[in-house]
């Protein structure tokens, strides 16, 4: 083999510079979980004594991190006051949960994935699965946190209104169905917008049903939410004006089941949204920095639990969307189409 060798050396640099990120992943999670990030969020230039009286942590561990951070530019040093500034730019990222952008649950989920790397190696040689239940806590904690500043953004102001008819009906009084709901998040996003209607979220995962259920009570939320421990395909109840699926379908053992399963539990009029990740089914298209990590997420989580069900279909995160306009058919969701985007998702239509 003759290897161009000023390709191996970009590449290397490439794989190095990969590594390093994955290692500084972990000073990020640090970050966020300590509150470093939000304690220098909007307080101008600190050093680390200043940081350590704000935050209550050790200084030369302060000052170790600091130090990575700069590395990874994601805050500046001024070395004539020794002193430490988080952009607000950064800031909207990894410090403000409430914030569109923020990031940092990324972080969170990596804990448990990294964690599963033996089940995952067994299940690489046997095929078998890998089941959400399996993980640990940081996942399904981690998953709710990264997801839900972009619902935050955008179900209600964009992909609510995109879905024809569906916003009025909320407004007036509806009863909506969210499937794989995990904490709840999105659930409570509709509720708290559309107070005359009626939201139930079904998880198979009792942990995050239970969670949910603490955080309607704390958001005063009880008299227009429900969470029950249900399956996709036999989640109880009919005549549901609206029926969500957010990041979550493709997950499922029998992807097809649940969306059949949907249908009959449909109002006559009825619609579901259906939200998948905006990736393509042509893994050239993925080469980007959200392909990457999402067609990644898919080997980690994504297609190992949906293995493990061991149901007829494992379609991975990336199936696109002419898979999921088929499956969508043959469930008797005949009217289908994109009803939003977003960097991340793709917002789907079906109706009978």
């Amino acid at each position: 083999m003759a290897a161009d060798q000023e390709k191996v050396t970009r590449f290397l640099g490439r794989v190095v510079a990969d590594g390093g990120a994955a290692m500084a992943g972990l000073c990020t999670s640090i970050g966020d979980r300590l509150g470093i990030y939000a304690a220098m969020a909007g307080a101008g230039p600190l050093t680390p004594t200043q940081l350590a009286v704000r935050t209550g942590l050790h200084e030369r561990y302060l000052r170790e991190w600091l130090a990575a951070q700069v590395a990874g530019e994601y805050v500046r040093y001024d070395p004539t006051t020794d002193g430490y500034l988080l952009p607000d730019e950064h800031a909207a990222v990894l410090a403000d949960p409430t914030a569109p952008t923020y990031a940092a649950g990324l972080f969170t989920m990596l804990q448990a994935l990294y964690g599963a790397e033996e089940a995952l190696v067994e299940a690489f040689r046997t095929g078998s699965g890998v089941g959400w239940e399996q993980h640990g806590e940081a996942l399904f904690a981690g998953t709710a946190k990264f997801f839900r500043p972009g619902y935050a953004g955008a179900l209600v102001p964009e992909w609510i209104p995109a879905m024809n008819g569906t916003e009025q009906r909320l407004r007036e009084g509806a009863e909506v169905a969210d499937v794989g709901c995990g904490y709840g998040y999105s659930t409570m996003l509709m509720a708290q917008a559309y107070p005359a209607s009626r939201f139930h979220g079904f998880d198979f995962h009792r942990p995050s049903v239970e969670a949910a259920r603490r955080i309607a009570v704390e958001q005063e939320l009880s008299d227009r939410v429900t969470f029950e421990v249900a399956g996709a395909q036999d989640f109880p109840g009919e005549g549901y004006d609206l029926i969500t699926f957010f990041d979550c379908l493709h997950d499922m053992g029998d992807p097809g089941s649940a969306l059949h399963h949907a249908e009959h539990a449909l109002a006559p009029d009825g619609a579901c949204m259906i939200v998948e990740p905006n990736v393509s089914p042509d893994v050239r298209a993925n080469a980007n920095p959200i392909g990457r990590a999402v067609v990644s997420a898919s080997v980690a989580v994504c297609l190992p639990c949906a293995l493990a069900q061991h149901g007829p279909q494992a379609m991975g995160n990336h199936a696109g969307e002419e898979a999921m306009r088929r499956m969508a058919d043959g469930a008797g969701l005949h009217h289908w189409r994109l009803a939003a985007e977003s960097p991340l998702n793709r917002v789907y239509a079906a109706s009978r």
